[in-house]
């Protein structure tokens, strides 16, 4: 919400502004401070502002608009409507208007559903490689031997090694494959400078911990995201 005391409605998807508030919510100043984004940007966290009406996206110079809503017009009921002009490098995307819609979003599935090529990002800003599992299911030696070829196709041209950050969250292995995505898991080791996992399953936590060290790989999974990328970066 960008105003207080104003109405809005959604219709066929889309959002309405029926009447704005009094009292703007983007302002130059504030009365508390409770989060430092520019200490967040200096560290090269990862922050999202999120809003009925639009999402911003924490760089470098300031607020970035990243995305608006279905129906919103984006000088009239966001740059109007804020003290300060926001970053817009590139035309904003639309909200997915699944949001502004009642039928469930279908989430699970698009989890599920991400081809592997997409789950293997690398940022050559920070030389690091990340691995999204979530949700991902190894059911057989093709899915591993796909990850392998992800790896060597993605950083074996770098000529230099890269941090790895992994979410392990509701991932899972096919018992009899474990001993082969071990070995898959150790050899793409040896592309990584340093690598951190992180699951939020305190059994999986368990049961991957004790497979990898039985193996001879390190064994430590942290239980969140920001725990991994300390540890990444040595605090």
């Amino acid at each position: 919400m960008f105003t207080a005391g104003g109405r809005m409605s959604v219709e066929d998807g889309k959002l309405i502004i029926h009447q704005e508030g009094r009292d703007k919510k983007f302002v130059r100043q504030v009365e508390h401070k409770t989060f430092s984004g520019r200490h967040a940007a200096s560290k090269k966290q990862s922050v999202l502002y999120i809003t009925a009406r639009c999402v911003f996206s924490l760089c470098e110079e300031g607020l970035e608009l990243i995305e608006i809503a279905p129906g919103i017009d984006l000088e009239k009921h966001i740059l109007a409507a804020m003290d300060f002009k926001p970053i817009i490098h590139k035309p904003p995307k639309l909200m997915d208007s699944r949001i502004f819609q009642l039928p469930p979003m279908g989430i699970r599935d698009d989890l599920l559903t991400i081809p592997l090529e997409e789950r293997f990002t690398y940022n050559a800003a920070d030389n690091v490689f990340f691995i999204n599992l979530e949700n991902y299911y190894v059911k057989s030696s093709e899915d591993i031997k796909k990850m392998k070829e992800l790896v060597e196709r993605m950083l074996g041209p770098l000529g230099k090694k890269v941090h790895t950050i992994a979410n392990y969250d509701n991932f899972n292995v096919s018992p009899h494959l474990i001993d082969e995505y071990v070995e898959m898991v150790k050899y793409a080791a040896g592309f990584y400078d340093s690598v951190t996992r992180y699951t939020t399953s305190t059994f999986l936590r368990m049961k991957l911990g004790d497979e990898l060290q039985r193996r001879g790989v390190a064994p430590h999974i942290y239980e969140s995201r920001e725990e991994a990328r300390k540890a990444l970066y040595g605090g």
